[in-house]
């Protein structure tokens, strides 16, 4: 007799689209078939008054959809709090941090480095990928490089957190480095703390924790 296998419940991701990438990746690798990715668009980076009603909406038409177990892949990413307080309303977890270069590079790891920190400005692959429609566009420093050390003169540095080991993107990101006239440092840091956020998310709900 062949034993039926367990139908999986489907889980709904609803992830920044600057993580899109990693997610998918993390989903193929660990055979996450049930997991459901809907990416908000990866420009709210930018715009981050936009990312809790945003969420908001989506955790809706999530629900309409059929979906009962949710998770969302952001971190407060500049709301400011606003963000919790749909997810608590919602009753719907995030990623832990206050933004992705945190949970990449490890959320105790960056506070401990936090005064060390300080005057870097942070890369992502996505980032190093997109550093021309991301940072410079948007701030017309394209229009008007004299603006250039109003908006980055208080950085000492560059500081690239490298999801993958892409000689391409370390150059991209240097070049970003050279263009805003700062140091560079590269730290190789893998997925981090989103892997173990995903992985969570994906199990089944015995084994999932509600705070991830």
């Amino acid at each position: 007799m062949t034993q039926k296998r367990m139908k999986v419940e489907k889980v709904h991701l609803i992830a920044c689209g600057a993580l899109a990438r990693e997610i998918m990746v993390i989903r193929e690798q660990s055979g996450l078939t049930h997991l459901d990715v809907h990416c908000l668009p990866a420009i709210w980076h930018n715009h981050p008054e936009k990312i809790a009603p945003g969420v908001k909406d989506a955790i809706g038409k999530a629900r309409k959809a059929g979906f009962t177990r949710i998770f969302v892949a952001y971190a407060d990413c500049g709301t400011g709090g606003a963000l919790d307080k749909v997810l608590a309303e919602e009753g719907v977890a995030r990623i832990a941090g206050p933004h992705c270069y945190a949970f990449f590079l490890g959320n105790a790891v960056f506070e401990a480095r936090g005064d060390e920190d300080m005057t870097s400005f942070f890369l992502t692959d996505f980032l190093a990928r997109q550093f021309k429609a991301f940072v410079i566009e948007p701030l017309g420093l394209d229009r008007h490089p004299e603006l250039r050390d109003a908006y980055f003169g208080h950085y000492k540095k560059i500081v690239y957190l490298a999801q993958t080991d892409d000689a391409e993107l370390d150059e991209k990101a240097r070049e970003a480095a050279d263009w805003l006239g700062l140091a560079y440092e590269r730290r190789l840091t893998g997925y981090g703390e989103l892997a173990d956020a995903v992985l969570a998310a994906g199990a089944p709900p015995q084994f999932a924790s509600r705070r991830i």
